[in-house]
């Protein structure tokens, strides 16, 4: 399989590492690719359920053609090692409640800009939600969306949980789980482009967006999510 067009040396290496070890661990199911366009900038809005979730969503983007780059928190990339890697990658820092906040936007539609793969997880941390559903979203989609005119690419995953529990850190990479992915049609946001981004604004774009991943993680579980998404709020001391 040839490498994504924008995939750097650094990238390359580390899927050389990586996929076999997913492939040892997983039997991807993945589906709707067609709906990624190709010839411009995207976002991909995924659903957050384990810690597994950015490697299976690299994973199904990069064997498809695309080298995503993914908004991490910034403590991320102060981890010895790992830090160097996601710089190596062009994986995007998230600096939460400092001064910085605002880079992550920049150069997220810098990268979009560029023709980029941008992914981000609009639940900006695992899900709390108790039957693992999709919780209400943080509304740095809709502004990143809004901001560059990038179009935003609804993706929904499921099984990673089986490899690594939620709040797992030992994983049960034996016997290989399914792990689902599934990409739709882009989220359709054309009445909100070109107005002021207030609250209302940017409230409704995150809601389509929470509501298209939904919607496909209800198609993969053969289940329906509950009528009112779960809104969870950090507590002090509390971590990801």
């Amino acid at each position: 399989m040839p490498p994504p067009p924008r995939s750097n040396r650094a990238y390359r290496a580390v899927a050389r590492v990586v996929r076999p070890v997913l492939f040892a661990c997983t039997r991807p199911q993945w589906s709707g690719v067609e709906h990624l366009p190709r010839d411009r900038g995207v976002i991909v809005a995924i659903n957050h359920v384990t810690m597994l979730d950015p490697l299976t969503s690299a994973h199904f983007l990069y064997d498809n053609g695309f080298a995503p780059r993914i908004l991490a928190k910034d403590s991320l990339f102060r981890v010895p090692v790992l830090g160097r890697i996601l710089r190596a990658l062009g994986q995007v820092p998230v600096h939460r409640g400092t001064s910085r906040a605002g880079d992550a936007l920049r150069d997220a539609v810098a990268a979009l800009e560029a023709g980029e793969c941008v992914v981000i997880f609009p639940e900006g941390t695992l899900t709390r939600e108790p039957d693992m559903w999709p919780m209400a979203g943080k509304t740095g989609v809709a502004r990143l969306a809004l901001t560059s005119g990038a179009p935003v690419v609804p993706v929904a995953q499921w099984g990673t949980h089986r490899v690594l529990a939620r709040y797992g850190k030992v994983p049960r990479p034996f016997p290989r789980k399914p792990v689902t992915v599934v990409a739709g049609p882009p989220v359709d946001l054309s009445d909100l482009t070109g107005v002021p981004l207030d609250a209302a604004v940017l409230r409704e774009a995150t809601e389509r967006v929470m509501d298209a991943i939904t919607t496909l993680l209800e198609g993969i579980r053969g289940e329906h999510a509950p009528a009112e998404r779960y809104v969870w709020r950090r507590t002090e001391g509390e971590g990801r």
